[in-house]
């Protein structure tokens, strides 16, 4: 099955339920022995930290809750037999929906740059280019053009060229207050 191509597509999945439904995904493939067409299922998660009790808790929490991501063979190949029969098998699945697709029911593959960005591979701003031609410099006055604080100014204070972010201080409210951005999130 060399010539086989695996996209990554987007099943939708009942919200809340995205766990069970990654593991019942990844039993039924096991089970058939369709490793070699279906080799990945993630749920994007991110850690948040709340106060209980006065103890800092972690917890993992959804990034695109009702979504799940497979990694899969569906289109092309050899044995189109065993690619519909793959779609068949997990939009039977409890607790998921149906796969993101075209009108004619053909799920969508997702594009390389969101794959890139939902894994976490590739930070969006390597693809900008921007930056390298012209760094940021500590005390240099920016814009912010995306987040919370879209359309304030701010100073920059710390640079962080390997994370790519920033620490500026902008004026809210008249109080100085320091923000980490990432280099998208700004302009000169």
């Amino acid at each position: 099955m060399s010539g086989q191509t695996k996209k990554w597509y987007v099943v939708k999945a009942i919200a809340g339920k995205e766990k069970k439904a990654k593991e019942y995904i990844d039993n039924e493939i096991a089970r058939l022995e369709l490793t070699e067409f279906v080799s990945n299922v993630l749920i994007p998660t991110e850690k948040v930290y709340s106060v209980r009790n006065g103890k800092k808790v972690s917890k993992d929490r959804t990034l695109f809750p009702g979504y799940i991501f497979v990694e899969a063979a569906l289109e092309g190949g050899s044995s189109k037999h065993k690619e519909g029969e793959i779609i068949h098998i997990i939009r039977n699945i409890p607790n998921v929906l149906d796969f993101i697709t075209e009108k004619s029911g053909k799920p969508i593959p997702m594009k390389d740059v969101d794959v890139e960005r939902m894994l976490g591979r590739v930070d969006a701003s390597m693809g900008n280019g921007e930056e390298l031609l012209e760094p940021f410099i500590v005390g240099e006055t920016i814009k912010i053009i995306d987040g919370p604080f879209v359309n304030f100014t701010g100073v920059i204070e710390e640079l962080n060229e390997e994370k790519k972010k920033l620490k500026v201080i902008v004026k809210i409210l008249g109080r100085k207050t320091p923000v980490e951005l990432s280099f998208m999130q700004v302009e000169k």
